[in-house]
């Protein structure tokens, strides 16, 4: 029986421990893909989706189902990894005049960041709005979907994309040329 996602989500708001699995079983791999092209690291992406998903079962009474469970459960994954952002902001100011021992853990930092492969590398350079939605878009997520996602018009949605190739056309010439 090929039970739809809706459904699954109203049973597993309910307390159904096997709706719940089926769900995580269907949508883990999406979810981390996602969490992934947010983030740009794999260990940052893996936190982001245990994250989520510890949080879920508490936000699926939440879910109303106005929407698509994988739309609504992305928009949950968006507005965690703002969080997560914010928060990681907030601990870097904290972090500031910690001397030495400070620039040296900003250097190693960065010396990592530069391992990662040029698109992620790419999408990190990103202003927030236009990685997001890059990110739903190369998820396969139609214009509509990732504008119901990030809660703008299926036509901002669209200049976002075009606004980030932009960036990664001018980040890819300014390699070309060193």
């Amino acid at each position: 029986m090929n039970t739809s996602e809706e459904d699954l989500a109203r049973a597993a708001a309910g307390g159904d421990a096997a709706a719940f699995g089926a769900l995580l079983e269907r949508r883990y791999d999406s979810l981390f893909g996602l969490a992934f092209r947010l983030t740009g690291s794999r260990a940052e992406a893996e936190d982001l989706t245990q994250d989520i998903c510890a949080a879920l079962p508490a936000k699926l009474a939440a879910f109303r189902g106005e929407a698509r469970f994988g739309t609504w459960l992305y928009r949950v994954a968006v507005n965690a990894a703002h969080d997560r952002r914010r928060r990681q902001a907030t601990a870097s100011k904290a972090a500031e005049g910690w001397g030495d021992w400070e620039l040296a853990r900003q250097a190693e930092m960065a010396e990592t960041a530069a391992q990662v492969d040029w698109l992620t590398a790419a999408m990190r350079a990103l202003p927030d709005d236009l990685r997001d939605t890059l990110a739903l878009v190369l998820d396969d997520m139609s214009h509509r979907e990732a504008g119901e996602v990030l809660g703008i018009g299926e036509g901002t949605v669209s200049w976002r994309v075009s606004e980030a190739r932009k960036h990664l056309r001018a980040l890819r010439a300014t390699e070309d040329q060193r």
